[in-house]
Protein backbone atom coordinates (compact mmCIF):
# COMPACT_ATOMS: atom_id res chain seq x y z
CA UNK A 1 0.00 0.00 0.00
CA UNK A 2 1.34 3.60 -0.89
CA UNK A 3 1.59 6.28 1.22
CA UNK A 4 -0.92 8.06 -0.52
CA UNK A 5 -3.21 5.05 -0.48
CA UNK A 6 -2.73 5.20 3.71
CA UNK A 7 -4.29 8.88 3.82
CA UNK A 8 -7.29 7.34 1.96
CA UNK A 9 -6.70 10.01 -1.19
CA UNK A 10 -10.96 10.01 -3.01
CA UNK A 11 -11.62 11.44 -5.98
CA UNK A 12 -14.39 13.35 -6.77
CA UNK A 13 -15.84 13.34 -9.87
CA UNK A 14 -18.92 15.57 -10.28
CA UNK A 15 -19.51 18.73 -12.29
CA UNK A 16 -21.93 20.65 -9.97
CA UNK A 17 -20.08 22.84 -7.87
CA UNK A 18 -22.51 22.64 -4.91
CA UNK A 19 -22.30 18.88 -4.98
CA UNK A 20 -19.00 18.72 -5.24
CA UNK A 21 -18.13 21.37 -2.74
CA UNK A 22 -20.28 19.55 -0.77
CA UNK A 23 -19.00 16.38 -0.69
CA UNK A 24 -15.50 17.40 -0.80
CA UNK A 25 -16.56 19.06 2.48
CA UNK A 26 -17.71 16.29 4.31
CA UNK A 27 -14.95 14.12 3.36
CA UNK A 28 -12.76 16.67 4.43
CA UNK A 29 -13.95 16.97 7.61
CA UNK A 30 -13.73 13.33 8.25
CA UNK A 31 -10.08 13.75 7.34
CA UNK A 32 -9.89 12.03 3.90
CA UNK A 33 -7.56 13.84 1.36
CA UNK A 34 -10.02 14.71 -1.35
CA UNK A 35 -8.80 15.28 -5.20
CA UNK A 36 -11.64 16.78 -7.38
CA UNK A 37 -12.59 16.49 -11.16
CA UNK A 38 -15.28 18.04 -13.11
CA UNK A 39 -15.03 15.71 -16.47
CA UNK A 40 -14.57 12.36 -17.13
CA UNK A 41 -11.05 13.20 -18.82
CA UNK A 42 -9.85 15.16 -15.86
CA UNK A 43 -11.74 12.51 -13.47
CA UNK A 44 -9.54 9.59 -15.59
CA UNK A 45 -5.96 11.53 -15.54
CA UNK A 46 -6.48 11.54 -11.36
CA UNK A 47 -7.59 8.21 -11.29
CA UNK A 48 -4.64 6.64 -13.10
CA UNK A 49 -2.21 10.08 -11.31
CA UNK A 50 -3.52 10.44 -8.03
CA UNK A 51 -3.19 7.60 -5.98
CA UNK A 52 -6.61 7.18 -5.00
CA UNK A 53 -8.36 4.68 -2.64
CA UNK A 54 -11.57 5.85 -3.29
CA UNK A 55 -13.86 7.19 -6.26
CA UNK A 56 -17.20 8.96 -6.01
CA UNK A 57 -18.65 9.30 -8.68
CA UNK A 58 -21.38 11.12 -10.44
CA UNK A 59 -23.15 9.22 -13.80
CA UNK A 60 -24.13 12.73 -15.51
CA UNK A 61 -20.75 14.39 -16.71
CA UNK A 62 -20.23 16.83 -19.28
CA UNK A 63 -19.19 15.49 -22.83
CA UNK A 64 -19.03 11.66 -21.36
CA UNK A 65 -21.03 10.54 -18.77
CA UNK A 66 -19.56 8.82 -15.83
CA UNK A 67 -20.35 5.13 -17.04
CA UNK A 68 -17.27 5.58 -19.38
CA UNK A 69 -14.99 6.19 -16.03
CA UNK A 70 -16.76 3.04 -14.35
CA UNK A 71 -15.94 1.36 -17.44
CA UNK A 72 -12.68 2.41 -17.66
CA UNK A 73 -11.42 1.93 -13.89
CA UNK A 74 -13.38 -1.55 -13.55
CA UNK A 75 -11.36 -2.81 -16.87
CA UNK A 76 -7.69 -1.56 -16.46
CA UNK A 77 -6.56 -4.10 -14.58
CA UNK A 78 -3.71 -1.34 -12.43
CA UNK A 79 -7.09 0.87 -11.26
CA UNK A 80 -9.95 -2.46 -11.39
CA UNK A 81 -9.14 -2.64 -7.17
CA UNK A 82 -10.13 0.32 -6.27
CA UNK A 83 -13.76 1.04 -5.33
CA UNK A 84 -16.26 2.49 -7.06
CA UNK A 85 -19.43 4.79 -5.33
CA UNK A 86 -22.01 5.58 -7.56
CA UNK A 87 -23.69 8.99 -6.47
CA UNK A 88 -26.13 10.28 -8.79
CA UNK A 89 -29.93 11.76 -9.32
CA UNK A 90 -30.37 8.68 -11.29
CA UNK A 91 -32.68 6.45 -8.73
CA UNK A 92 -33.71 4.00 -11.24
CA UNK A 93 -33.15 0.33 -10.42
CA UNK A 94 -32.38 -0.35 -13.67
CA UNK A 95 -29.59 1.70 -13.16
CA UNK A 96 -28.41 0.44 -9.45
CA UNK A 97 -28.14 -2.42 -11.47
CA UNK A 98 -25.96 -1.89 -14.20
CA UNK A 99 -23.57 0.43 -12.07
CA UNK A 100 -23.27 -2.73 -9.62
CA UNK A 101 -23.12 -5.29 -12.32
CA UNK A 102 -20.35 -3.22 -13.31
CA UNK A 103 -18.35 -3.14 -10.86
CA UNK A 104 -19.55 -0.31 -8.62
CA UNK A 105 -19.79 -0.87 -4.62
CA UNK A 106 -22.59 1.48 -3.59
CA UNK A 107 -25.13 3.37 -5.33
CA UNK A 108 -25.99 6.57 -3.58
CA UNK A 109 -28.55 8.88 -5.13
CA UNK A 110 -28.38 12.24 -4.51
CA UNK A 111 -29.35 14.42 -2.60
CA UNK A 112 -27.69 12.25 0.03
CA UNK A 113 -27.30 13.30 3.62
CA UNK A 114 -23.40 14.02 5.11
CA UNK A 115 -23.85 10.93 7.69
CA UNK A 116 -25.02 8.91 4.89
CA UNK A 117 -22.07 9.62 2.64
CA UNK A 118 -19.96 9.31 5.46
CA UNK A 119 -20.91 5.65 6.60
CA UNK A 120 -20.62 5.18 2.66
CA UNK A 121 -16.98 6.09 2.71
CA UNK A 122 -16.22 4.69 5.90
CA UNK A 123 -17.75 0.76 5.06
CA UNK A 124 -16.28 0.71 1.95
CA UNK A 125 -13.14 1.29 3.43
CA UNK A 126 -13.51 -1.17 6.02
CA UNK A 127 -14.36 -3.61 3.79
CA UNK A 128 -10.70 -3.20 1.00
CA UNK A 129 -8.42 -3.44 4.04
Amino acid sequence: MTKARETNTILVIEDEADILHFASRVLELEGYRVLQARDTGEGMRLVRDGHVCLVLLDLKLPRHDGWVVLEQVKSEPELSSIPVIVFTASAGISQRKRALGMGAVDYLVKPVSAARLKNAVVRVLRQQR
